[in-house]
């Protein structure tokens, strides 16, 4: 595995035989750069990072120190994502770099996330956009999954990766915490196919406390998704004290409803303590029915639970039929035809091969 190493925030590039120059940014005045990636649209002088510590100023030019090397190649199952209705049952070849936009003192995959924050270290193995795209295709996998790190921060590798795969037919995913621009989602549309997006609260001044960043971007950024027509699911992750006020389960099950639609699936996970949040106990189950409550009263057809066992079943909104049978992160029994319910007929909202 290769190491690169960050010192005062300057890169040394001893061993590395060339870094991609990032796509996204603009030029201004003293070789500066502005990333026009994320949210932050961060300015940075030269010899500097920008606040995800993996794109690099480099005499008025901006890199990324983190194409072609993966902290992570595995196969899971779709569901892991989570997506529940996007090619249910199907492989995922997951994928990963080190870093992260987000600074969450609770996140559950900190160690290669907040590598660089960490140890000033990024960690790679190295594998081609050509590379990763084959495997995937030779391992049956039916989707590449950009996931457990924050895609958005590695979006050339991702990029030139979907780009390969969608030519060899293996759809495209996202797993992310939806701290993009619109730019983005508009380049990578004609090969993203669906996205699950971390929509940790409904309060501005949770996100800008604990994840360093803005609310109304990760709005918009699931606003543009579904305009683009990417399959998109929700996921919220109920930490005790924090987020599971019901009046905020509230906001964010009307703001599914109203803003995207009744049909995208919303995820309610159980937090388990982790990282830097390990003094709060993890989320009652209670607490998730409840909000699966709020969220079934808004109208949500799709509401499940997470990381709770025997809670992720799929059935008919309008008969209750049950449609998908779920162990874990694996299904036992389809019983969908045709993107149907076979009791009532009732289209189910998805993406079903």
């Amino acid at each position: 595995m290769q190491i690169i190493r960050v010192l005062g925030g300057i890169l040394n590039l001893k061993g590395i035989l060339e870094m991609q120059e990032a796509m996204l940014y603009e030029q201004l005045s003293d070789e500066r750069v502005r990333c026009n990636l994320c949210g932050h649209h961060c300015v940075i002088s030269q010899g500097k990072p920008g606040v995800c510590l993996v794109r690099y100023n480099r005499k008025g030019k901006l890199y990324t120190q983190v194409y072609g090397r993966t902290v992570s190649q595995q196969i899971d199952p779709i569901e892991k994502k989570p997506l529940y209705h996007f090619y249910p049952g199907s492989l995922a070849y997951s994928i990963a770099t080190p870093g992260c936009n987000f600074q969450c003192p609770w996140c559950q995959n900190w160690d290669i996330a907040h590598m660089p924050r960490q140890g000033d270290l990024i960690l790679g193995n190295e594998a081609t956009p050509e590379q990763l795209a084959a495997t995937a295709q030779s391992t049956g996998c039916r989707s590449i999954a950009y996931t457990y790190s924050e895609p958005t921060i590695f979006f050339e590798y991702a990029y030139q990766t979907a780009r390969r795969a969608r030519e060899l037919q293996v759809s495209n995913i996202y797993v992310t915490n939806g701290y993009m621009t619109t730019a983005m989602l508009e380049t990578f549309q004609p090969y993203l196919d669906a996205a699950n997006v971390d929509l940790k609260a409904f309060r501005k001044k949770t996100y800008h406390r604990y994840a360093k960043g803005g609310l109304q971007t990760v709005l918009d950024s699931m606003r543009t998704m579904k305009k683009l027509g990417i399959w998109l699911e929700v996921t919220t992750l109920v930490i005790p004290g924090l987020n599971d006020d019901p009046l905020e389960m509230q906001d964010i099950a009307q703001f599914i409803a109203q803003e995207l639609d009744v049909e995208t699936p919303w995820h309610l996970s159980r937090f388990f303590p982790s990282y830097k949040m390990s003094d709060r106990p993890a989320t009652p189950i209670e607490t998730l029915r409840t909000a699966q409550e709020i969220g079934q009263d808004a109208g949500l057809k799709y509401v499940y639970l997470g990381n709770v066992a025997g809670e992720s079943n799929t059935h008919c909104p309008n008969c209750r039929h049950l449609l998908i049978r779920r162990k874990g992160y694996w299904i036992t029994e389809n019983n969908i035809q045709d993107g149907n319910c076979p009791e009532c007929g009732t289209a189910i909202a998805g993406v079903w091969g």
